[in-house]
């Protein structure tokens, strides 16, 4: 598919209003905010805050369309608009379209998108409308939760219905509290259970996130479903509480389901390009939760947490990261990045985190949208992929690609990528770990994916804050270190050391080369270098084990192929990439 591109004269729809200039971008690239992004017939769609929406058939090379919310959204959300979110703060419906999200409904045979229609005082509304088709044209159903509302002006929703008159009428007083369930209606995120049930989740910093039972033959709220009152865990109007409250960050719901686990995706953080906007994860077995970190932590809050987007609770799954495969200069380095959506491929299962992002040397409102494929652990979570997605899929180290990679150009304006094999295993079906190359010499031996790489942390305690450290780097930029994966399983870094731990003696001694920090294996694998699985890995470094993935992807500066890592452990993600030459 062609690309189209934005023009390189801005253009607003409200010209005193930043957030609706279209910057300039290269080629295939989009920009779409708090991305939804869904599949139909072998063809990508992103939908996004402010009716932006793009296709793609390669999910590299984007192009935008436009419907007839895009054109004229008063003609489909005017009477709500006017009903419920309209207020004298907030007079304008264009810039009050956010968030969307969009899956097919097998029982109504329709495309169903959920949209947020915003208000002051979070008095918001998430609505349906239905479409035959993801680039046609929608048609409004109606409203499907709010918030906002009091005493006064409860009789204009569907609170009473649900509640019924006498108590919808009286103590509404957790409603008003942002550190009870005083929540925005916004952020929906439709889910398909393992039944076929149909849920919807939504909310967003505050009074936390929720979730509840849509009826799968009109796509809105099911009324015969009741919720009881039991606090930080189910309420009767918004459903099954899953996480945050008590006005801790927390937006941006997104829940996948694969080899018996449900994983929850969060936005911690402020969105702007300073906010420490960031990715991240928890998991359960059930829909519902209850949903925990590796370390335990529950992702409902108990109390008020203090910038919670520097603290431990959720695996951080990316952050700003400057490193010589890249991002490597100051303009393309991601910060706050967030709000993801996940794509499940059709042709193949692999899993695809899509996203938006601001970056270190660019205005605050020019941002765009990133796909990185994820990578399913060994001991059952979600690593995302160390360099952006370019059209080529991860694939594990083989006796070829570790030693002599096949790299292709095709001269379309993005770097050059990795032709895989038609043989290349599904790193996403993970029921068992084992789907192999055809022949067993084509596995790679441990010798062969040792050697030294860039090793980066993603520090969950610190964010780009647009200020420098005392050495002249940014707060907040992750930047790689050196080690070394020896061919015995040693972790090394650096050089002979001198030291001094004999007091009595005297006597300085060194050692007797580089320093041991840990060690690493393939999973499964013997001494004699035979094992059962292709990418699984094990490192410990600095008393830290981390489960990941070895896998071989082309680099965003030059697309040269390159092994990398990605692990999870003790809550915290890591990336490795070796560095060749």
């Amino acid at each position: 598919m062609t690309a189209t591109t934005s023009t390189t004269e801005p253009t607003t729809e409200s010209p005193a209003d930043e957030r609706f200039v279209e910057h300039p971008l290269a080629p295939g690239r989009i920009a779409i905010h708090d991305p939804a992004i869904v599949e139909d017939n072998g063809t990508y769609y992103v939908f996004g805050t402010h009716r932006r929406c793009a296709r793609s058939t390669d999910l590299v090379h984007w192009e935008r369309f436009e419907n007839n919310l895009t054109r004229d959204p008063a003609s489909l959300l005017g009477g709500i608009w006017e009903a419920w979110p309209k207020q004298p703060e907030n007079p304008a419906l264009e810039g009050n379209t956010w968030a969307p999200d969009v899956i097919w409904n097998d029982v109504m045979r329709k495309w169903c998108m959920y949209l947020s229609v915003n208000g002051h005082e979070f008095r918001s509304v998430i609505v349906l409308l239905t479409a035959d088709r993801l680039d046609g044209d929608w048609t409004y159903v109606g409203p499907v939760v709010y918030s906002g509302f009091n005493v006064d002006n409860v009789g204009r929703t569907d609170v009473p219905r649900v509640l019924g008159d006498e108590a919808a009428h009286g103590d509404l007083s957790r409603y008003a509290s942002l550190k009870d369930t005083r929540i925005n209606a916004i952020d929906a995120a439709p889910i398909r259970c393992d039944h076929g049930e149909l849920w919807m989740s939504f909310g967003s910093w505050f009074g936390g996130i929720w979730m509840f039972k849509l009826d799968p033959k009109t796509g809105l709220r099911d009324y015969s479903v009741r919720y009881p009152l039991v606090h930080d865990s189910a309420d009767p109007y918004y459903g099954v509480k899953v996480a945050g409250g008590y006005w801790n960050s927390g937006e941006g719901s997104y829940f996948v389901h694969r080899n018996g686990w449900w994983y929850l995706f969060m936005a911690y953080g402020w969105l702007g390009r300073t906010g420490g906007y960031q990715i991240r994860l928890f998991r359960s077995r059930n829909l519902v939760g209850p949903y925990v970190d590796q370390n335990g932590n529950p992702a409902i809050s108990n109390g008020e947490i203090p910038d919670n987007q520097t603290k431990d609770t959720g695996i951080r799954l990316t952050s700003s990261v400057k490193w010589s495969g890249g991002p490597a200069d100051d303009d393309t380095v991601e910060v706050s990045q967030g709000h993801n959506s996940v794509l499940t491929r059709g042709s193949d299962g692999r899993l695809f985190l899509t996203y938006h992002t601001r970056f270190i040397d660019r205005g605050d409102e020019d941002y765009e949208t990133h796909v990185r494929e994820l990578l399913p652990t060994a001991d059952g979570w979600l690593t995302a992929a160390p360099y952006e997605y370019r059209g080529a899929a991860a694939v594990p180290p083989t006796a070829a690609n570790t030693s002599d990679p096949t790299v292709g150009d095709d001269d379309d304006g993005f770097d050059d990528y990795i032709v895989a094999p038609s043989s290349a295993p599904n790193l996403a079906a993970r029921l068992c770990h084992c789907v192999r190359p055809v022949h067993e010499s084509d596995l790679a031996h441990p010798s062969l994916v040792s050697g030294d790489y860039e090793f980066v942390r993603h520090d969950p305690h610190a964010y780009f804050n647009g200020t420098r450290n005392a050495d002249g780097t940014w707060h907040g930029v992750n930047l790689p270190e050196t080690i070394t994966l020896q061919p015995d399983g040693r972790v090394t870094s650096g050089g002979v050391v001198d030291f001094f731990d004999t007091p009595d003696a005297n006597l300085p001694r060194s050692t007797d080369g580089p320093v041991s920090r840990g060690s690493w294996r393939m999973l499964g694998a013997t001494p004699a270098g035979v094992h059962c699985c292709d990418s699984d890995m094990a490192i410990t470094i600095d008393g830290m084990t981390y489960t990941g993935v070895f896998a071989v992807l082309p680099r965003e500066t030059d697309g040269r192929a390159t092994l990398t890592f990605s692990a999870i452990g003790g809550n915290q993600a890591i990336w490795g990439a070796r560095i060749e030459g």
